[in-house]
């Protein structure tokens, strides 16, 4: 970054599904708009939480993995992730994965997502 630009953080706000469409035990993944990663949105037992999609050992999306409580199970090499903090629970993951804030209006589920933007 020169030294004339600036990070600046701003909050996007994607909307996923009606919430009678996302049951409990159940995920969606949905498509961020321009810059924003792919989101995994999981009903935990009527618990809404939101993480980035893709697992941060190798490729693969976490919204295919198995949910068990608050804990998502990656598909492709068992590494485990809270829902609540995004922490990973053992080997192969090492880094944990993002969380974000969920917002429930008029039955509809919107997660929050602050993006970086470097600015002149």
């Amino acid at each position: 970054m020169e030294q004339s630009e600036t990070l600046t953080r701003s909050d996007v706000v994607v909307q996923v599904c009606h919430l009678n469409e996302l049951p409990p035990g159940e995920s969606i993944r949905v498509e961020g708009p321009g810059g924003v990663e792919p989101l995994a949105v999981f009903n935990a037992d009527g618990e809404i939480h939101a993480i980035d999609d893709t697992c941060t050992h190798q490729d693969a999306s976490l919204a295919d993995g198995w949910l068990e409580g608050c804990t998502v199970e990656c598909p492709l090499h068992a590494a485990c992730f809270d829902l609540r903090t995004g922490m990973p629970s053992g080997p192969p993951a090492k880094r944990p994965v993002r969380t974000h804030q969920v917002e429930i209006a008029d039955g509809v589920i919107r997660v929050r997502v602050a993006v970086a933007a470097v600015t002149a």
